[in-house]
């Protein structure tokens, strides 16, 4: 324990920083860093370098050279830089490279050189050119924020969704501020600049003063600042030696330092990790590296070649020409096992594991004294929690084994946390490998989330040319890397294979892991990725087709590879599975001028809905038809026709419509709701009398207002049946010419409203209206069958509540409807009095359902009993009640028992 704990290093009383090594960088520069432009992704993420940026000794024919590095100094891209000069570079969010011009344009570069897009960041700016420039990160997306030769702010708070915004002007400023960056505070992104001794924070419309709390007097500039990476602290270093830190708003003070060295820094960021004990700010001079925070001694390291930082969200990475190392605080887990003369839990379960290997009788002491304490469960989530933070896979595993050792002794420890710990340390380990490059730590890696790192990252991306991956743009699942030894991944698919050595997967004894495939996809490393997806058995939709749609994205790119054979390959590759879209790959294809590969991949694309759009955007209209009617999708069809009929002139469009019976009919549907007069022409050209008549009906009610119209157009409508030879469409068509009329009378004559009123209305009306016999002869004229008419009549007296003419009209003569509907309309009306009147006309077969209704169970029950029959018995049962109808109950069980003795 002491000799791993040479490296740590005490700031204040409270924490440790360490620094260890990552990788050994053998990416052979040339240059020192200080000569380059750098820029390097967090979480691990690349790092580009410009080499040569336009020298003033050298010829103007040089070229500067933009590479990009994994972050163990592996090539991924090189790339002759042929556009202006650059001012700055910055990684976005997604890994994508941004490249501030002098011009005020920034073009934007995938991992691998291939080239994005590119934008501008306004007039003025190309006008006064770019001083400076910072890339900055928000909940929004990256930002850039530039400085202008007239001393003006502009910045973009998401490049994704440009919106540019012109700072105030800064009052007095004649010169370029000594120090200055981007903030985001309350969601809004703010430039904060230093001017000699004073400080201003520019937002959208207005330029503020600020003073920073607590600060050392005596102060005549600020040489450099730096935002944390959470951007809630800011850091300051004056010209007296201090350095100030505290929050972003400048209105709480943490700390400040006297480092006694006035020389401006070469860079300064924070280190700190979440739920730090000791906020802590890193220094970097030409060869001295200093950690500072709220204790009176420092941290100082001597850096042996010009390095570069990279802040982290738990750390700062630090690399050089021939290394790459990693600075943080030592968390609590790791200080409280392997501090010296430690007696934490943690460290006692580590000693006894380490005795219980020795065969030594001390491991049973060890765990005595700690269950002695109850301090088991503790000592084991302490291992494991250490584990976490151990970048040596050798400590990962002996802190495991103490920790599995420790959970033989508990009853019921949840074994969750052991588990998701190896998972993640076996992905951990497998991409922190030399030819992977991604040194993830753990509290990074639960930061992203797997989710999120397939969501960001194994979209596709476009890309406008090819793009140099090693030494040779390679196939891809084919072979694809850095050099020429294939691997096997035993993924069930033999044929994918990888020309990358890449760390085995089983050097742990530990349980299945959980992948970070996304950042492998990014770098084309396809096979491990797909193996990683499938070991942890992610669902296909979220992993595996995720990975092959990626791939079939970039092979659709290898333009020396026939049409025929790259969309054989990807079906070959993908076939059905789940979650791949082949409309997605080939609109890359068509993105890619490959137009008649996107219309084969689109043939193996079973979703007619995808396959439409993408044909109509090529110009395919006819195929999109097709395939539209070949879906039976009725909304899909209505979008071809409304692309073709703006696409073709009326003539070709018509003809189209006579090839395809269903989109014909699909079209009539559309045009008798948007395009009458079409419809009308298209029923005269085929001579469709049944539908043209059917048309002059709906166009008598929908444009007509004057009756004589409405007359007029049923008759041409009765004429078109006619000609159709249906005699019945045109009989009911010259009724309604004939009610109509009679309605118009009635108006003139009764007053109030009868026009457009149907025929049984109209009757119901003329009852309500008291015009009884007005009533009699319409349904007399139009031939209203009695049983139809006694309903009308019945339900508008019972409306009326005129019980009086209701009873006169059910005496009138017998009626055809029987009795019960008296009864259920006056229960309707709750009318009980009037309701058993007509219960006792009810017929037998009836006269049950009718007792029920006005509530005479007693009566219903004896008549039931009379007729023997069982359902009617059930009936009546049903109805009573335990209460009032116990008697009658048991009258109607005697009447069952007597029955089944019988």
């Amino acid at each position: 324990m002491d000799c791993y704990t040479a490296n740590w290093n005490p700031l204040g009383d409270s924490a440790f920083y360490r620094k260890y090594e990552l990788y050994s960088m053998d990416w052979d520069l040339k240059e020192e860093l200080r000569d380059c432009l750098v820029a390097a992704a967090p979480y691990g993420g690349p790092i580009a370098l410009l080499r040569n940026p336009w020298p003033k000794e050298k010829a103007a024919s040089v070229r500067p050279v933009l590479e990009i590095y994994s972050a163990s100094g592996l090539p991924l891209a090189s790339l002759l830089w042929k556009s202006g000069p650059v001012v700055s570079l910055g990684w976005s969010a997604e890994e994508e490279l941004l490249c501030v011009q002098e011009d005020g344009g920034v073009l934007v570069y995938g991992l691998h050189g291939d080239f994005r897009r590119h934008f501008s960041m306004g007039n003025e700016v190309l006008q006064n050119r770019v001083l400076d420039a910072r890339i900055f990160h928000t909940e929004f997306g990256s930002g850039v924020a530039i400085l202008t030769g007239a001393h003006r702010f502009t910045l973009s708070a998401n490049v994704s969704d440009l919106k540019l915004r012109r700072m105030p002007e800064v009052p007095g400023l004649q010169g370029a501020p000594s120090c200055w960056t981007a903030l985001c505070q309350d969601r809004v992104a703010h430039i904060l600049l230093a001017v000699g001794p004073d400080l201003y924070l520019l937002d959208q419309s207005a330029c503020s003063a600020v003073t920073p709390s607590g600060l050392a007097p005596g102060v005549s500039s600020f040489l450099q600042m730096a935002v944390s990476f959470t951007y809630r602290h800011l850091a300051l270093f004056t010209d007296t030696g201090y350095i100030w830190m505290g929050t972003a708003s400048l209105k709480e003070k943490l700390c400040e330092f006297n480092c006694n060295i006035r020389a401006p820094p070469k860079q300064m960021v924070w280190c700190s990790r979440p739920r730090s004990k000791e906020r802590a700010v890193v220094v970097a001079w030409e060869r001295r590296l200093m950690v500072v925070g709220d204790a009176p001694e420092s941290i100082q390291f001597v850096l042996d070649e010009d390095s570069y930082l990279v802040p982290e969200l738990d750390g700062v990475r630090i690399f050089s020409r021939s290394t790459h190392e990693f600075l943080h605080e030592v968390p609590v887990a790791s200080e409280e096992i392997f501090k010296i003369a430690s007696m934490a839990p943690g460290a006692l379960l580590l000693e006894a594991q380490k005795e219980y290997e020795k065969e030594s009788q001390k491991a049973d002491e060890y765990l005595r004294e700690i269950q002695e304490l109850g301090q088991l469960t503790q000592a084991v989530q302490q291992c494991i929690e250490a584990a976490g933070h151990e970048h040596r896979p050798d400590m990962q595993k002996s802190l495991l084994r103490a920790a599995s050792f420790g959970k033989c002794f508990l009853d019921r420890f949840p074994p969750d946390s052991f588990v998701r710990m190896c998972q993640d340390l076996r992905v951990l380990n497998a991409i922190r490998d030399y030819h992977i490059g991604i040194p993830l730590t753990y509290s990074q890696y639960k930061q992203l989330t797997i989710q999120v790192l397939l969501d960001r990252y194994s979209k596709p991306q476009d890309s406008g040319r090819r793009a140099v991956c090693g030494q040779a743009s390679q196939p891809l699942l084919d072979s694809c890397g850095h050099c020429s030894s294939p691997v096997s991944l035993g993924s069930g698919r033999p044929e994918l294979q990888a020309g990358v050595r890449l760390p085995s997967l089983s050097h742990l004894t530990l349980v299945p892991f959980t992948p970070s495939p996304a950042r492998l996809v990014l770098r084309r490393l396809y096979p491990l990725a797909i193996q990683i997806c499938e070991y942890l058995r992610l669902p296909e939709v979220q992993g595996v087709s995720r990975i092959l749609a990626h791939w079939a994205c970039y092979k659709v790119q290898q333009k020396d590879v026939s049409d025929e054979d790259v969309a054989r390959a990807i079906n070959q590759k993908l076939g059905d599975t789940p979650g791949v879209s082949y409309s997605d790959i080939a609109a890359r294809a068509y993105g890619c001028g490959r137009t008649e590969l996107a219309i084969k991949l689109l043939e193996y694309e079973p979703r007619s809905g995808e396959q439409v759009p993408l044909l109509l955007k090529m110009k395919r209209s006819k195929l999109a038809l097709s395939k539209a009617i070949e879906s039976g999708d009725t909304d899909l069809v209505f979008t071809v026709l409304l692309h073709l009929k703006n696409e073709l002139n009326r003539g070709d469009f018509f003809m189209t419509l006579r090839n395809q019976p269903m989109a014909l009919s699909l079209y009539r549907q559309f045009c008798k709701h948007q395009e009458l007069e079409t419809l009308k022409d298209l029923y005269n050209q085929d001579d469709n009398h049944q539908e043209l008549g059917s048309f002059h009906i709906r166009a008598s009610y929908a444009a007509e207002e004057r009756i004589e119209g409405r007359v007029a157009a049923l008759q041409t409508a009765a004429d078109a049946f006619y000609k159709a030879k249906n005699e019945f469409a045109a009989k009911a068509t010259e009724d309604q010419m004939r009610l109509l009329r009679l309605q118009r009378r009635l108006e003139d004559e009764l007053g109030g409203r009868f026009l457009d009123l149907s025929l049984h209305d109209t009757v119901t009306t003329l009852i309500l209206g008291g015009h009884n016999k007005r009533a009699e002869q319409l349904a007399r004229d139009f031939r209203i069958p009695d049983k139809r008419l006694w309903w009308l009549k019945l339900t508008a007296l019972a409306d009326l509540e005129d019980w009086e003419e209701l009873e006169k009209f059910s005496k009138s003569k017998k009626s055809p409807i029987g009795y019960l509907p008296f009864v259920e309309i006056c229960m309707k009306q709750h009318n009980k009095y009037e309701a058993k009147k007509y219960a006792s006309r009810v017929g037998p077969e009836q006269k049950v359902k009718a007792l029920l209704l006005v509530g005479d169970v007693a009566q219903a029950a004896d008549v039931a009993i009379e007729h023997r029959n069982e359902a009617e018995l059930s009936l009546v049962l049903s109805h009573c009640t335990g209460a009032t109808d116990g008697a009658t109950a048991d009258k109607i069980q005697r009447a069952r028992a007597q029955a089944q003795k019988k």
